[in-house]
């Protein structure tokens, strides 16, 4: 007989789940946004457990469709808000 998953079981199921996504999308472009509004685009080059970034070619992006080229970056994850994988 299984034993309930309690909260602990599905955080740590979660943090492997974000883990995962992240490893596979690895050397592909990615969109993530940011706390306080901004939004990035660049290739993930590499991240921790705390889902902190680096981030290659990174780019902002905004509503004008402007972008403003910032090269190689290092996001701390605790600004992350959103972090979309390719298709």
């Amino acid at each position: 007989m299984e034993k309930p998953i309690g909260l602990e079981g599905k955080e740590i199921r979660l943090a492997e789940m974000i883990m995962e996504v992240l490893e596979q999308s690895l050397g592909k472009t990615v969109l993530i946004k940011l706390r306080g509004g901004k939004t990035l685009r660049g290739i993930l080059e590499g991240f921790d457990q705390h889902v902190n970034l680096v981030i290659r070619d990174a780019e902002t992006i905004d509503e004008s469709d402007e972008m403003e080229k910032l090269g190689r970056i290092i996001l701390r994850g605790d600004n992350v808000v959103m972090i979309s994988p390719p298709p």
